[in-house]
Formats: structure tokens, sequence, C-alpha cells
């Protein structure tokens, strides 16, 4: 480059001296860019997962799983833009996670309160209790039924049961039936009353005006009623729809998320959250394990803010050179970030440490609820601190501890020789349909 330069310099066209002189600036200036891109890449970090550790550390056989709770969040606004079959789909792989069922939750948030994703909601809970325990039965990958059906693989390869094909049939023949009820909801919500929409009660539908209605939440499995065929428990699926009023900007993702995380706390408390698009499926089973690889490592994990999936698409030509996969992007680029101070958040398949979030462990106790408030004078001076403040200071002190220990302390100290995590990366991904499988991990601390 230096010697590209030095001829470019030296070797001036006179007839032409103006336009010379902007082309060298130009390719000077290009190349300065080029060198601050490769900066970057310099420290790449692969890193890998022990799921086995995993097991051996937080979830022994025979034992209560010590694996922390997650809350996963999908978010949608407009079905007819983004298909019901697809945020079904996403649903569905969440809720068929390997991963200790009490412990799993999730939210999906519906920012445009259309009584299509809500009716399209309740029918994929339906599904889901045929769908989860056959997708564990078979050990299924990925877990998405859309996804599933469509690959052009040998499905028959490693299953051993004489049984699995005629449950698959018999399953493929029920995903077709439930594509149609939704085929059939979305073209009947094609066209909207001129009163808006009733509930099955007869009730007016609260969100008919996107932009001013009233909160919504809607549980549709959970302890009192989520099992599945074979009556085990299902993961809770919870809809929730926040409040919309005139005259305030709420309507962009960033609110939906806090509005989640506000949902969550009171209703299960996740230690951990994981947000995806509707479009976001999970082309491995396991994605939250290997999550909590890092999370729940004795070492790094306390200093983990997030882990940041990368994406992997679907129906994208392997040779496209226009790099529409973004392997640039996910495989290179993000690697060496990861080498510096970790990657940014990309908007989706993150995966956060809800302390981080919050800056204190979150409590629920009516005390620690009440508002600490420094009061002032009317002339700006800070008045005497009296003793509730002091209570209120002393209690927000303890919130930074956490009273509830994320890891078995008694096994860090003792240490389990040949359990330690080790700091790794493996895939993690994103379809689009993104999903998030694993491989490519990427910490912030």
């Amino acid at each position: 480059m230096c010697f590209f330069f030095q001829y470019r310099v030296s070797h001036p066209v006179r007839d032409a001296y103006g336009l010379w002189l902007v082309s060298v600036i130009c390719e000077i200036w290009f190349a300065l860019s080029w060198l601050l891109d490769q900066f970057p890449k310099w420290y790449p970090i692969n890193r890998e997962t022990y799921l086995d550790r995993l097991a051996l550390r937080y979830d022994r056989e025979g034992e209560p799983s010590q694996l922390c709770p997650i809350d996963i969040f999908v978010s949608t606004v407009d079905p007819l833009k983004e298909p019901p079959l697809i945020t079904a789909n996403t649903v569905l792989s969440i809720l068929a996670v390997d991963y200790p069922v009490d412990k799993v939750s999730c939210y999906v948030s519906d920012d445009g309160s259309a009584m299509l994703t809500f009716e399209s909601l309740s029918e994929t809970a339906e599904f889901a209790r045929k769908w989860v325990p056959f997708c564990k039965k078979h050990n299924i990958e990925p877990r998405a039924p859309e996804f599933y059906f469509q690959q052009k693989i040998d499905y028959l390869k490693d299953k051993i049961q004489p049984s699995f094909v005629k449950e698959r049939r018999a399953m493929k023949r029920e995903y077709e039936e439930f594509k149609i009820r939704i085929n059939a909801l979305v073209a009947k919500a094609q066209k909207v009353p001129e009163e808006g929409w009733t509930m099955a009660d007869g009730t007016a539908w609260p969100g008919n005006n996107p932009r001013d209605h009233p909160g919504m939440i809607q549980v549709f499995l959970g302890h009192s009623g989520g099992l599945d065929t074979d009556g085990n428990e299902l993961p809770r699926l919870v809809y929730v729809s926040r409040e919309k009023r005139p005259g305030f900007q709420h309507h962009k993702k960033a609110g939906a998320m806090n509005a989640l995380i506000r949902v969550s706390a009171v209703l299960t408390n996740g230690a951990y959250l994981l947000n995806v698009d509707c479009d976001h499926y999970f082309n491995s089973s396991k994605a939250l394990r290997e999550a909590m690889c890092f999370m729940m490592d004795p070492a790094l994990g306390r200093k983990t803010c997030y882990v940041q999936f990368p994406q992997r698409f679907d129906g994208i030509d392997l040779h496209d050179r226009y790099a529409n996969r973004n392997i640039v992007f996910f495989d290179i680029n993000m690697k060496g970030l990861d080498g510096i101070q970790g990657p940014m958040y990309v908007g989706t398949g993150c995966c956060f440490n809800r302390q981080a979030l919050y800056g204190y462990d979150p409590v629920l106790t009516e005390a620690d609820l009440e508002p600490n408030i420094v009061v002032k004078s009317c002339c700006g001076g800070r008045k005497k601190k009296s003793k509730s403040y002091m209570d209120n200071k002393n209690r927000m002190m303890k919130r930074t501890e956490s009273s509830a220990p994320i890891f078995n302390m008694e096994d860090i100290e003792e240490g389990i020789e040949g359990f330690h995590l080790q700091d790794g990366r493996h895939t993690a991904s994103l379809k689009h349909y993104a999903s998030i499988s694993s491989s490519l991990w990427f910490l912030r601390f």
C-alpha cells in the first residue's frame, strides 16, 4: 500500500491536476477506512461449550435441576406483514427446547394489539400439547415444525423406535390441519368489521384501536393448565400487549421489551432474558443450555452481561456473492470484536443477565418496591436525611448483593475436578427465517 501511494504521489497528472489530486485524496481516505476496519479483526476469539460439564455441575440426574430460569421474549407487531404461522413456529421451537420446563417462560409481545395474533397464539398453545412431547420423545431437530417437515434428509437416521414412522405421519397431518386453522384466521382478518372485532363472549376486543387501548395479558400455558397429551408440564406461554395512549411515542421495539421485562419480573422473574424476533426460530434445542455455559460459568458468569447469538439464514444461495448470509459480519467481524471488548448487541438473539439490566438483583417485596426519593428544599439545598431515607439507602445497598445465589457456592468453593466450564465459543445462530442454534457465541463483559 505504501509503494502504491508513493507511486501515485510521485507521478502526478499534469493535464488534469485537480482530478488527480481529488482521486489521490479519495484513495488515501479509502485506505485509511480499510485499515480501521481491519483492526478489530486481528484478535478473533473462538469459543466452545461443554454441555456435559454443565450437566454434571447444575443438572445431575436424580437431583433437582439447578439451572437458572430463563424468560424468552418474542416480539411482533403486524400479523399481516409478519405471518402468524412463522410466529407460531418460533414459539413452538421455544416451547420444545431441551431445558427444564419449569424454568422456561415464553412471552409474546403483540405491539399491534391484533386479535389475529391472540387467536393464532391460542391455536399454537393447543398444538404445542402434541408437538412438544413428540419432539422430546424422538429427539427431533429442528423443533420448528415448518422447517422440520421441509428438510430433505433421511429422517429415519438414528431413529430406533418402531412407532416413529406412524407417529411422525400422524404429527405431520396434525401440523397440516394446524396450518389450515391459522390460514383461516388470516383470511378472516383480511376484512375488519366496521364495529371492530368481538371476542367469543360477545364483548369488544380491547385492542380494536392499536394506538389507544389498555394493557392485555393472557397466560395460555402455565402451572394451572399447561400439560401436554402425555400429562407432562409445558413451559409457560404468555401473551402481552402493552398499554397504548394517544400523544405518546411508544410504538417501538425497545419500549415493548421494557414492558416485557416488567411483566416477566412479576410473573416468573427469570434470572436471564433471551429476546428473538418473531421470524427467528431455534434450530438447536440445546441453545439455552449452551448460553448457560457462559452465564453460569463459576469464574466469568457473574461478569457476563450478555451472550449474542449470530444469525443463520434459510433459503439463500450458498454461493451468494452479495453476502446476504451475513457471514462476514457474524463469522469475522463479531469474532474480532469478541477479542477486544465483546460484540455489539444486534437487536435479537441475545441472552441478557437480568441483573445487568436492573443494576441490582430484582426484588418483589413490598418494602423494596417503595420509591427512594431524595427530597430537596425549595431553594435547592438538600434537607437533612431522615432515618427513613437512610433505611431506604441501606436497602438499596443490599439490593446490589444477591440474596439468592445464582450458583451453588459450595460446589464452586470446593471445586469439582474436571467440571470447570471453559470460556469458549460454540455456534449459536438465528435464521431468517433465522434460527437460534449453536455455533459462534459472542460474550460481552
